[in-house]
């Protein structure tokens, strides 16, 4: 391991396995802040539960100006950053002796506002459009659509639900070729960076013109220099100057601490994951020495007032008639949307199938 992190004798070039780390972290961070926003939104569904079901788009726009930030100041995305890494753009000649000579980070390798959008795209744009091209595929996959199995139908579909089924073939026969396409593409650039053959780990790093290189000891200077301008006394005083610098600090002041916030957020998260599985502790110690737990009591029958149950359609939320999402339990046993089951039990106060009384605290998240 160690003959690669210097193939070619460039001491500030980074190894690979840097590279992958800085991409493990990166991808930690959505299904860390999906985890935050669901725990929260069980106390505050009216404000957090559009934001847990849009939580791509929201990941996305966070993501939008965390990473924007930290490529305007620091040259990096946030995971290159923490792993002591920065973004150059890449000079059609290396002249190694001249920047000895000069020392300093040359202006022209500075990253300029198109470079900055283009990172921008391929950090947040791509990831986002991938992420929502794998929900629908699963969404696909999931259960049986009568768009998809026509089999049994009584009635031939119109024009346009026989366009949008064919639609839908193509895309669950075609994204799973796409997507080993894609692996395979940046498995072959990521091999050719390990063996010098590229100095680009990542494809379209070769078509914005950027590669990825150390943090060097020019590089750590402009950071001491910058911190040290941002804590010198101003003359201004006064309680609205104060004011006004807190305003205009305090945003830059909570991005840079995402640095530490983040991954200390990703490693508690991992931490709950790991004490709450089957294997873990919690559990052994929470096991029962008698025996298994006894099974629950039977579902409730009905009532004939109460909306009907269509028992062969498993899955079914019997208030909207869609896919079950987010699966909420009440008193009774039979299980509904969160959305549906909430807006029952606060609007009428009772199960809508068997009419028995229910109330908020009673609502119980169905963990699969």
């Amino acid at each position: 391991m160690e003959f690669f992190n210097n193939v070619g004798g460039d001491p500030l070039k980074p190894s690979l396995f840097e590279l992958v780390a800085q991409e493990q972290l990166r991808d930690l961070l959505q299904p860390a802040l999906k985890y935050v926003l669901s725990v929260f939104a069980q106390r505050y569904p009216r404000y957090l539960l559009r934001l847990v079901n849009r939580h791509e788009e929201f990941y996305a726009l966070v993501m939008f100006f965390v990473e924007r930030h930290y490529l305007r100041t620091h040259n990096a995305s946030f995971a290159e950053n923490f792993y002591g890494m920065k973004r150059r753009r890449r000079p059609l000649i290396e002249m190694d002796r001249a920047k000895t000579a000069v020392g300093g980070i040359p202006e022209e390798e500075t990253l300029r506002s198109r470079d900055i959008r283009a990172s921008l795209i391929f950090l947040v744009g791509i990831p986002y459009i991938r992420s929502k091209a794998q929900d629908y595929y699963e969404q696909l996959g999931g259960g049986v659509d009568s768009d998809l199995l026509q089999e049994g139908a009584q009635n031939r579909p119109p024009t346009g639900e026989s366009l949008m089924a064919r639609y839908r073939r193509t895309f669950k026969s075609v994204y799973p070729w796409l997507n080993m396409s894609y692996e395979l593409w940046l498995l072959a650039f990521n091999v050719g960076y390990l063996f010098d053959q590229t100095p680009f780990y990542r494809p379209w790093l070769s078509l914005i013109g950027v590669d990825l290189r150390r943090l060097g000891l020019d590089d750590y200077r402009r950071v001491a220099l910058l911190a040290q301008k941002n804590v010198q006394p101003e003359h201004r005083k006064g309680v609205f100057a104060l004011i006004q610098r807190l305003i205009l600090k305090s945003p830059r002041i909570l991005l840079d601490s995402l640095k530490v916030l983040l991954p200390t957020a990703i490693f508690f998260i991992k931490f709950l994951e790991w004490w709450y599985s089957p294997s873990s502790p919690a559990r052994a110690l929470a096991s029962s020495p008698l025996g298994p737990p006894v099974p629950p009591p039977r579902m409730l029958t009905p009532h004939p007032k109460g909306l009907p149950i269509d028992r062969t359609m498993y899955g079914q939320c019997p208030v909207c008639r869609g896919p079950i999402a987010n699966a909420t339990a009440l008193p009774s046993g039979y299980v509904f949307c969160y959305r549906c089951a909430h807006e029952q039990v606060e609007k009428h106060g009772r199960c809508p199938v068997t009419l028995t009384p229910a109330r908020m605290w009673q609502m119980r998240k169905v963990m699969i």
